[in-house]
C-alpha cells in the first residue's frame, strides 16, 4: 500500500514512509481519497530506541506522526516517519494539506524539527527568544515564576 512499510495498529493501518518518500505517499494517499489531516505530531523517543517497527525501517530519535483521514468513506490511516536527531529536517506538508501549517510549527517550537520549505516557520506557543524545544527528552525541566492576581506582595 503506497509503496512503504505497512504494520497495524489495533485495526488502524499505519504506513512508515522514508522521509525522502513522504510527501509523495501523502500526495499519493489524497489521490485515493485521504483529503483530510486530522493531526500531525511529533515524538521524541530517546528514551525507547528499541521500539518494534516493521523491518526495513530504522529507528531514529524523532518520529512525524500524521493522521489522514477519508471523509467519505471513513478510512483513517497513520504515518510514522523517522526523523535522526543529526538532522531533525522533514518536507512540509503544507502544499498537499494548508492546515498543516499550525501543527508544524508546533512541532518546531516544541521539538525543533524543522520543515522545509514551509511558508512560515517560527514560533507559535514559546517566546521567539526561547532557547530550546520544552517537549525534547533531554530538556531540563524549570519554573517560570507567576503572579496570581490575587496574590499579596508578602
Amino acid at each position: 500500500m503506497f509503496d512503504c512499510p505497512r504494520a497495524d495498529s489495533l485495526g488502524q493501518v499505519v504506513l512508515h514512509p522514508s522521509r525522502e518518500r513522504y510527501v509523495d505517499v501523502v500526495k499519493a494517499m489524497a489521490d485515493d481519497g485521504f483529503t483530510t489531516c486530522a493531526d500531525l505530531t511529533a515524538v521524541d523517543f530517546l528514551a525507547h530506541p528499541g521500539r518494534p517497527l516493521p523491518d526495513g525501517v530504522t529507528a531514529e530519535r524523532f518520529e512525524v506522526v500524521v493522521n489522514l483521514l477519508d471523509i467519505q468513506t471513513g478510512r483513517r490511516t497513520r504515518l510514522r516517519v523517522q526523523v535522526p536527531e543529526g538532522d531533525p529536517t522533514i518536507p512540509t506538508l503544507f502544499d498537499v494539506h494548508p492546515g498543516t501549517e499550525a501543527m508544524e510549527r508546533e512541532v518546531y517550537d516544541m521539538f525543533g524539527v524543522e520543515f522545509t520549505d514551509h511558508p512560515d516557520l517560527t514560533r507559535i506557543l514559546m517566546p521567539e527568544d526561547w532557547i530550546g524545544h520544552p517537549l525534547r527528552k533531554d530538556e531540563t525541566v524549570g519554573a517560570i515564576p507567576v503572579q496570581f492576581k490575587e496574590a499579596g506582595n508578602g
